[in-house]
């Protein structure tokens, strides 16, 4: 399983429209999967960053993409 850094609305857009392509998935599909409307996901997609967190982890949930954290590693 690869690993992608995401740094900014712009580069989740990107991996949520890849993911959603191989998956062979149109805007529309994927609206009816995740209870979205196209328009949400389009800007999403090109990283608009406004949308809210509980619908992109719905997105995030409809294709299969785990959403994984680091904490900055502490001082001991």
């Amino acid at each position: 399983m690869d690993t992608i850094e995401i740094h900014d609305a712009k580069r989740l857009g990107q991996l949520i429209r890849r993911t959603r392509k191989q998956q062979g998935l149109t805007l529309a599909t994927l609206a009816g999967l995740c209870g979205l409307s196209v328009r949400f996901l389009s800007e999403l997609e090109n990283g608009r960053d406004t949308c809210t967190l509980v619908r992109v982890m719905a997105v995030l949930d409809a294709l299969g993409i785990m959403l994984v954290a680091y904490p900055p590693e502490e001082d001991t």
